[in-house]
């Protein structure tokens, strides 16, 4: 896991595609090493992921799903006008861990992706 204090986090998240067409996620740094895709933040972040299709489907974003969406962990999501970047607005204040999913559009037809789950765990301020 990133361990962020304070700091706005960058994942890119790449997207291709198996043998039988089933979307591939693998999260990188910027430096392009390989990450799980989760964070553990401490303070007030801001967490993006970038998008880069590779499948040729044109993928975009077009939200976060969350199965416990009231546990104030993310208090808020913001998608980009192209819909290539994603940012997540952890205000910190609620100890606990969330997870969720990515939800993706494509030009091939009107079926959404999920990605797989990536995880915010929020820490007390020490």
């Amino acid at each position: 896991m990133s361990n962020t204090q304070g700091q706005a986090t960058l994942f890119n998240l790449t997207v291709t595609l198996s043998e039988k067409e089933v979307p591939v996620f693998t999260y990188t740094n910027l430096d392009d090493s390989p990450v799980c895709g989760n964070v553990v933040v401490n303070q007030y972040s801001t967490i993006s992921y970038q998008l880069i299709d590779k499948t040729g489907k044109g993928l975009k974003f077009v939200g976060a799903a969350f199965t416990t969406p009231f546990d104030k962990i993310i208090d808020a999501i913001t998608i980009s006008s192209d819909g290539t970047l994603i940012q997540l607005t952890d205000l910190d204040e609620t100890p606990g861990n969330t997870g969720f999913q990515f939800v993706l559009s494509n030009t091939s037809n009107t079926l959404q992706v999920l990605s797989p789950d990536p995880q915010v765990v929020n820490r007390p301020h020490n």
